[in-house]
């Protein structure tokens, strides 16, 4: 069939809407189907081209400025009168395609999608879904988001966060009405954003994780260029972090309760793979602990030196709480490794207490700290823990996302005839 796959982030761009939306196009591809994406140019202009055996339409965007576009690394702050001031805006930040009506209506026109899929709801999803309604053709939405993926990096005051969060939501809520199907990466999504408003929501909703190609990630241990690449230790205790280094993220925290167990295991080693606005202050951060040989932050790496950085440790640690499900636990898992995660988002599915790692209370740094400790001081608990991970990642591995998506397309389109 022919999928067309909107979305307002794609590759090489890194993050978890970017790398599914990237897995999923490459591989309906490889299943034979014929697949357009359409996301906003990374230079401005409007251009298309083949990549992987999927049509990429970059559409003419204009510069955010306000965030960077996970791309480029992230410049120092800049000083006055020897203190940094705050970054307020980005040389290289998120594109945002501001009237893309136009340029869609052409593709759309040319392409004759049977089944659109849109992940975001920015001007490009909804122009799509727009022309789609007008094609006749049936929309799946995919709800990546949560309202505190907004809010949380603008540190809003709670009087102002808390409705503006109802807000977001109650967008978002509105936007899968919208759809012929709705689809979220885990069950507690749903809930979160939909059942817990007990109304009645007539379009079709089910749970269908983003999935990883579990092909790219597997137990073991890390070349030895790896380790010399990125001047990493062999052979002790290792804490892993991927993923972006933002407020949101709350990597801090990792750090934190990371340098508390250096108290017992001295030896032990963080090493943090990942690039964002809040990286600066983290590794000055280190510098103040004193923890510059025990905490390594490499900034952004991509593939293949990325699924290698996995096999490094001995457990993946985050602190993170606007998670809908993600990706990076489930890389992990499929990594074999034991997972360290807060009880917030929707990432219970993944990190499963006492089965393969443990869940921690959100910003809780001691009991993260803890749980770091128990996992790298037994080694039969490690052992336990990441025979555990693999068979959670099976569950999620990218070909049975595929399939699953397949069989929703398939539905949409015969209710569609019907």
């Amino acid at each position: 069939m022919r999928v067309l796959i909107a979305t307002a982030v794609y590759y090489p761009m890194v993050n978890g809407v970017a790398v599914f939306s990237h897995n999923l196009a490459t591989g309906l591809a490889q299943r034979g189907n014929e697949v357009a994406v359409i996301c906003p140019s990374q230079t401005g202009k409007n251009h298309s081209k083949t990549e992987d055996g999927v049509k990429v339409h970059y559409l003419k965007s204009t510069q955010a400025r306000v965030y960077p576009d996970q791309i480029h690394d992230v410049p120092a702050k800049k000083k006055l009168l020897g203190k940094e001031m705050p970054h307020l805006f980005y040389k290289h930040s998120l594109r945002v395609s501001v009237f893309p009506a136009r340029q869609i209506k052409k593709i759309m026109k040319a392409f004759k999608p049977d089944v659109v899929h849109v992940q975001v709801s920015d001007p490009i999803g909804l122009s799509v879904v727009s022309y789609a309604r007008k094609m006749n053709v049936p929309v799946v939405t995919t709800e990546h988001n949560q309202p505190e993926v907004f809010t949380e990096p603008l540190h809003m005051p709670k009087l102002i966060k808390k409705p503006v969060d109802a807000m977001l939501s109650s967008y978002f809520y509105s936007r899968q009405k919208k759809s012929d199907f709705v689809t979220m990466p885990t069950k507690q999504a749903i809930d979160n954003l939909i059942l817990s408003r007990k109304k009645e929501f007539k379009v079709p909703v089910a749970a269908v994780s983003n999935g990883v190609d579990l092909s790219n990630f597997k137990p073991g241990k890390a070349s030895d260029e790896i380790y010399e690449k990125y001047k990493i230790r062999k052979n002790v205790p290792t804490v892993v972090y991927v993923g972006r280094v933002d407020p949101e993220k709350k990597v801090g925290l990792v750090v934190d309760a990371f340098s508390k167990v250096l108290e017992k295991l001295p030896e032990a080693q963080l090493v943090v793979v990942g690039d964002g606005v809040d990286r600066l202050r983290i590794e000055q951060n280190v510098k103040k602990l004193g923890a510059e040989k025990s905490i390594r932050i490499l900034g952004r790496v991509l593939q293949p030196d990325l699924y290698e950085l996995y096999r490094v440790g001995d457990v993946f640690a985050t602190a993170s709480e606007i998670e809908t499900q993600g990706i990076v636990l489930i890389e992990a898992a499929a990594s074999g490794l034991p997972l360290i995660a807060v009880n917030a988002g929707a990432v219970s599915e993944v990190c499963i207490t006492g089965k393969n790692g443990f869940l921690c209370e959100p910003k809780n740094v001691e009991q993260i700290s803890d749980s770091i400790y128990n996992i790298l001081s037994d080694k039969e608990l490690q052992k336990k823990y990441s025979k555990a991970s693999l068979e959670i990642a099976a569950e999620h591995d990218l070909e049975k996302t595929i399939d699953k998506f397949l069989n929703i397309y398939n539905k949409v389109l015969n209710d569609n005839i019907k």
